[in-house]
C-alpha cells in the first residue's frame, strides 16, 4: 500500500487569482486618472499671465528697485475705519508732495477696487473705500512727487 495521498486536481480552484492581479491594476489607473483630473482642473500656481516673460526681464525689476532705493523716499501705508492712508517722507524725513493713484487687489481671484487719493497736507494722502470682502487685500500704489518721479508702494492686509 502506497502513503502518499492524491489530491484532486480542480482546474476552477484558483481562477481567482489572475483577478486579483487585473483589479489590483484597474484600481492603479483609476487613482492615477483621478489624481490626473485634480492636477489638471485646479489652481495652476501661475498668479500673473505670461509668467515665463515676465521672469526674462527681471533685470529691469531689480533696476527699478534700486533707483527707488536710491531716491531714499519711504511711504507708510495703514488702513483704518475704512480709509487707506499714505504718508510719504524723502530721505531727510520732509513731506514728499505730489499725488497718487492706486488700487486694492484681491491677489488671488485678480478683482481691483480702484483708490481716489486726496491730498490732505504735509506728505498724508487719504482714500476712502468701499466695504470690502473678508480676506486678503493688496495696496498698489504709485506715488508721483511733482516733478512726475515715480515710486511704486505695496502693502498687504488681512481684513476680517
Amino acid at each position: 500500500m502506497s502513503m502518499t495521498m492524491q489530491r484532486d486536481y480542480d482546474p476552477k480552484r484558483g481562477r481567482w487569482i489572475p483577478w486579483v492581479f487585473v483589479g489590483g491594476m484597474a484600481l492603479v489607473v483609476a487613482v492615477n486618472a483621478l489624481l490626473v483630473w485634480f492636477a489638471l482642473s485646479t489652481f495652476t500656481g501661475v498668479t500673473v499671465p505670461r509668467a515665463y516673460e515676465r521672469g526674462r526681464g527681471y533685470d529691469q525689476v531689480l533696476a527699478e528697485a534700486a533707483r527707488q532705493d536710491a531716491l531714499g523716499w519711504r511711504g507708510e501705508i495703514s488702513l483704518e475705519a475704512g480709509v487707506l492712508r499714505l504718508v510719504m517722507r524723502d530721505a531727510q524725513q520732509k513731506p514728499l508732495h505730489g499725488r497718487v493713484e492706486g488700487v486694492m487687489l484681491r491677489p488671488l481671484e485678480g478683482v481691483e477696487v480702484p483708490l481716489g487719493f486726496n491730498a490732505t497736507g504735509h506728505g498724508r494722502f487719504a482714500a476712502r473705500l468701499e466695504p470690502l470682502r473678508a480676506g486678503q487685500w493688496e495696496a498698489r500704489l504709485t506715488f508721483f512727487d511733482e516733478a512726475g518721479t515715480a515710486f511704486d508702494l505695496r502693502k498687504r492686509f488681512i481684513l476680517p
